[in-house]
């Protein structure tokens, strides 16, 4: 079985024969449509399998697939369409053909639009309809797919992933087949995989790391993927299909640690006294014990079987820095996180815990992947998964690869080999004292609140730090509730007095764990959520530094009034 996926209610599965002759039927209607070696073409949708049949069937054509992101504004859309010069655009449904019909004027480039869902639109052409015909020509010989297959070679262009970028436009990073080749034999070669794993695609497609482990390792090694139906119900498709393999971004790992402190509160006295004996007596290196074992296998197994984790034998985060202590939680009871590092530009693997996990490291290298740290502290990388370079972009691509090493942009250490990140080149903060400060180590300790959900350090060439932060609605909104304080919506309860007072009481508790040069000094509690469609964070929901001190110039200004009265 290569699929499942959700439809009214029910789970349908999709063999792995089934997978393949809709790829070869629309591949061979996309060289009907005239599709030419090297052009690209755009993928706007949701994950679901026909993401991926659109996606294998354009590299079968040898075209280039270019992910595209649903949150993105029509705006958004048309800059990846340009800037790629798109043949063609594979679209959803209603909600992402009013993006198109936005920009489809200004989009030159665009010959032809399928639609998955077409809803009746008489200028789009029909998914289902498209599929048909190319299965019908599958009686002509010689098969042209087969010829168009047998010309691709291993450095031509499968991918153009455009980076999620924290400033500026992204830019749109080449990757070959070779380079994907490469990627599922080094998965495999760390982590045996065979087809008996199951996994969960929920993260965007259009992520490298998700592309991994959904597209291209599947191909490789046959295990079956399940999408979920929305971001909404992560939680409940997960305790349906109870993955083998789980990769979270560490927001999700956070949300998942937060939801079960917030169901312990409610629990019986008795279930939370379990709880929090078992997180006592398997915590560190206790775990081995009788009564480690015990509570492992009376309280933590069914405490895994709730959350749908009782099956995961690889657990992975991945895609942004996750706090030491969320790794610990896990660890405790009983799934154990390999935190890895990767860019889009080194095919999302460059290094990864393997069995002997040293907690706040990234792991070792990858094979043949070659690491070193410059003199000014910057992550240098080369080896297989290194990228072709930037589309159309000779000067960045120049200035990524010079001197034959990717710069990562990433500041770190290597010690026996275990990588540790220590913050973006671009993020270090100097004080106005004149001091280095990592802002990710001080916002991961703010996040691993369970009443903080993002997380924003201010104070380059500042007297001192401040901090922008996000409450955990739910967590929050659970406190409130349970002592009668009135709120109706996230900014009532972001103004409420007796809130500002809860995290006033964390952020000083974490202060404590933090030297005094990196305490945060003042905060403030943003009105809103952070959204991508916003350009606030990034689709694995990491925030851009940038576009927050820009919008909230004003607020961050007020938290250092103080300072110069």
């Amino acid at each position: 079985m290569a699929h499942r996926v959700k439809r009214l209610g029910l789970w349908r599965s999709i063999t792995w024969a089934d997978y393949a002759a809709q790829v070869a039927a629309l591949g061979r209607e996309l060289l009907e449509l005239g599709l030419e070696r090297g052009e690209r073409v755009a993928l706007l949708s949701e994950n679901r399998p026909e993401w991926l049949v659109a996606d294998l069937a354009i590299q079968s054509a040898g075209g280039v697939t270019v992910g595209v992101y649903t949150t993105s504004s029509a705006e958004q859309l048309l800059y990846h369409l340009e800037h790629s010069a798109a043949a063609g655009l594979i679209l959803e449904d209603a909600e992402q053909y009013e993006k198109w019909l936005e920009i489809r004027s200004q989009a030159k480039s665009v010959r032809w639009v399928i639609a998955v869902e077409p809803e009746g639109f008489s200028d789009l052409l029909d998914w289902q309809a498209l599929l048909e015909q190319g299965r019908q020509r599958y009686a002509r010989q010689p098969d042209p797919l087969q010829a168009r297959l047998a010309a691709i070679a291993p450095d031509d262009v499968a991918l153009l992933m455009y980076t999620s970028g924290t400033t500026g436009n992204p830019k749109g990073a080449m990757l070959t087949h070779a380079n994907l080749l490469w990627a599922a034999e080094a998965l495999g070669e760390v982590f045996t995989f065979d087809h008996h794993e199951e996994l969960l695609s929920y993260l965007p497609l259009s992520h490298i790391v998700e592309r991994l482990i959904s597209v291209v390792a599947p191909v490789r090694y046959g295990h079956t993927i399940s999408f979920t139906e929305n971001l909404d119900t992560v939680m409940q498709n997960m305790q349906e299909i109870r993955p083998t393999i789980f990769f979270a971004v560490p927001r999700i790992w956070e949300k998942i640690y937060s939801m079960v402190e917030l169901h312990m509160q409610d629990a019986h006295l008795i279930k939370r006294y379990a709880y929090r004996w078992s997180l006592r007596v398997c915590g560190g290196e206790r775990r081995a014990g009788l009564a480690a074992l015990a509570a492992q296998a009376f309280v933590l197994r069914l405490l895994k079987v709730r959350l749908g984790l009782d099956r995961v034998r690889l657990a992975i985060s991945g895609a942004a820095p996750i706090s030491p202590d969320i790794l610990a939680y896990f660890r405790t009871i009983g799934v154990d996180i390999r935190e890895g590092y990767g860019l889009t530009e080194t095919s999302g693997l460059v290094s990864i815990n393997r069995q002997e996990v040293r907690l706040g490291t990234v792991g070792q290298a990858f094979r043949d992947v070659e690491i070193k740290i410059a003199e000014d502290g910057e992550i240098l990388v080369r080896g297989p998964g290194i990228f072709k370079g930037y589309f159309k972009d000779e000067v960045a691509t120049a200035e990524a690869l010079k001197n034959g090493w990717f710069h990562t942009g990433d500041i770190g250490e290597l010690s026996d080999g275990y990588l540790t990140i220590t913050d973006r080149k671009k993020d270090i903060i100097i004080t106005a004292g004149g001091k280095n400060i990592t802002p990710q180590k001080i916002e991961n300790s703010l996040k691993s609140s369970v009443f903080i959900n993002d997380a924003v350090v201010i104070g380059d060439r500042r007297p001192y730090l401040v901090a922008l932060l996000v409450l955990d609605e739910e967590t929050v909104g659970k406190w409130a509730t349970d002592r009668q304080l009135p709120y109706t919506t996230y900014r009532d309860l972001s103004q409420h007095p007796a809130v500002v007072k809860l995290i006033e009481s964390e952020v000083a508790r974490i202060n404590k764990r933090l030297a005094r040069v990196e305490a945060i000094k003042r905060f403030a509690i943003l009105p809103k959520r952070l959204y991508h469609e916003e350009g606030e964070v990034t689709a694995t929901l990491k925030v851009k530094r940038a576009s927050i001190a820009q919008k909230y110039a004003a607020l961050i200004e007020s938290l250092y009034e103080e300072a110069r009265n």
